[in-house]
Formats: structure tokens, C-alpha cells, sequence
């Protein structure tokens, strides 16, 4: 199995949960929400590689991480940009043709 099968087999638990609800679950427990919400957000320095570690470095912890990678591949998918779930844009787009492979019922285990 390769890195992105293995990430797409485990957003699987997500797939019947409503976008609604994976919405509540990222700014609810997100720990990007977190910091914006208590105004700790962190010093962004405007260069792209040292803010997408930066990001990825908060994304890694949180426990919502699962679940705005869900909610953004479910979006954005091929196209999006910045960090979510701890992965760069482009790790997310390599991944949405995966994901979405699954989701059409192929490459299931």
C-alpha cells in the first residue's frame, strides 16, 4: 500500500459523517481554531516553506487533523492550497484522486 492508499483508508471513518458535522468537529477542536480563538496565533513570516512547516507543526498534534483533511479533500480536493491535516498542497492534491478512488468503491481492502 502506498503513503497516499494509506491516508485515504484512514479517512474512511469519515465518509458517512456530514460535512456539517466534520465543520463542527475542525473549528471545534481544531487546534488552528484554538489559537485564532485565543488570539495566539502564530507569527506568520509570509515565506511559503517556513509557514507551511510552521502549520504542519500545529496540524501534527491536533485532534481534529483527521477531519479537516476529510472536510478539505471533500471541498477543495484537487485544488487546494495551504496546509491541512499536517499535509502541504500539494501532498493534499496528490492524495484527492486516491481518496476519491475509494470513495467511487475502488481500492478497498
Amino acid at each position: 500500500m502506498t503513503y497516499f492508499e494509506e491516508l485515504a483508508a484512514r479517512l474512511d471513518r469519515f465518509e458517512h459523517v456530514s460535512d456539517d458535522v466534520l465543520l463542527d468537529i475542525v473549528t471545534g477542536e481544531g487546534s488552528c481554531a484554538w489559537l485564532y480563538a485565543n488570539e495566539l496565533e502564530p507569527e506568520w513570516t509570509n515565506n511559503d516553506l517556513t509557514d507551511r512547516k510552521l502549520a504542519a507543526q500545529i496540524c501534527a498534534g491536533c485532534t481534529a487533523r483527521w477531519a479537516c483533511l476529510e472536510l478539505e479533500l471533500r471541498t477543495h480536493g484537487g485544488q487546494s492550497l495551504g496546509v491541512w491535516g499536517a499535509l502541504p498542497a500539494e501532498d493534499t492534491r496528490a492524495l484527492y484522486p486516491v481518496w476519491l478512488a475509494r470513495r467511487q468503491g475502488g481500492a478497498r481492502p
